[in-house]
């Protein structure tokens, strides 16, 4: 007769990326499987095209940020967790020391120093805006929880998330510079992390705050024409895929085509997608409180 751990490790043989992640922690963490079942919190990402002056290196945008800081206070939403991406923090520094294709040499160590204290005075201005605004927040690094390998996470250690969400803190992430088992470091994008959130935690909805109002039939930003997308299916994000803007401003996480390419796995589960323009007033409230929106929803049918 197999053993206990010889099973597991047979069943693990099988499983790849998100899969392997969910088995690896309701083996080690079955005591914890009720609360995540409770929980199913709403995951709010705010683009660092919203909360940054993504043109102007290390600035914020402070009015953007406290605006959205009450906007999140005033729909009181239990069980929420907040992401936010880098935009004129990260994603310079990123390019600048080549972080995306890992450890080659010495002299980039001190990029990634560089990039993960930008990441964590940003988060560190957001969060500060939060709690003025009475919201219970708590900023968590990825990289002290997260581990990739070959560019996807391979482990998480989530007891400390789990509790802060049990308690009633809201837990603000970040995409980060975080180690690779291969490739020595890495880039985990923010959006990532969303929907490795979303397919763990098994949430209810996915919000992402960006800075134009949804998926457009083409990009907005150059083409007049351009029609916003209200509602999409699964099936159709690939074809509408094809359509999106390269990012124009520096981004090593791959702008609006990679958002969408992230959403496909949680979306096709079960979850849905909202996405809304984090610059124009309400829109992330009315998002937030379930109302009528301006934007894109995105749901399995």
């Amino acid at each position: 007769m197999k053993t206990r751990v010889e099973t597991a490790e047979k069943e693990e043989q099988t499983l790849t990326g998100v899969d392997r992640l969910i088995s690896n922690y309701a083996y080690h963490n079955q005591g914890e499987k009720a609360i995540i079942s409770r929980v199913k919190p709403t995951i709010l990402k705010l683009g660092g095209s919203v909360i940054t002056m993504k043109e102007k290196p290390f600035t914020p945008n402070m009015e953007v940020i406290r605006r959205l800081a009450q906007e999140i206070r005033e729909a009181n939403v239990s069980h929420l967790i907040l992401i936010h991406g880098g935009g004129s923090y990260g994603h310079p520094l990123a390019e600048k020391y080549n972080l995306t294709a890992g450890y080659a040499e010495p002299s980039q160590l001190i990029g990634f120093a560089k990039t993960h204290e930008a990441m964590a005075s940003l988060n560190k201005l957001l969060v500060e805006e939060l709690i003025n605004s009475g919201i219970p927040a708590l900023g968590m690094p990825p990289s002290s929880f997260m581990l990739m390998e070959k560019d996807e996470v391979h482990l998480l250690e989530w007891r400390a998330l789990m509790k802060a969400i049990q308690i009633g803190l809201t837990p603000v992430l970040y995409g980060d510079v975080t180690f690779d088992e291969k490739k020595g470091f890495n880039i985990l994008s923010g959006d990532r992390i969303a929907a490795l959130l979303a397919v763990r935690l098994a949430a209810k909805r996915i919000i992402m705050a960006t800075d134009v109002d949804g998926l457009y039939t083409s990009d907005p930003k150059i083409d007049a024409s351009a029609q916003l997308v209200r509602y999409l299916k699964l099936e159709d994000i690939e074809r509408i895929q094809v359509r999106m803007e390269k990012p124009r401003a520096t981004d090593v996480t791959g702008g609006m085509s990679r958002k969408v390419l992230e959403l496909a796995d949680p979306i096709g589960r079960g979850v849905e997608a909202i996405i809304v323009n984090g610059t124009k007033p309400n829109r992330v409230y009315q998002a937030l409180t379930g109302g009528e929106f301006v934007g894109t929803r995105i749901a399995k049918t």
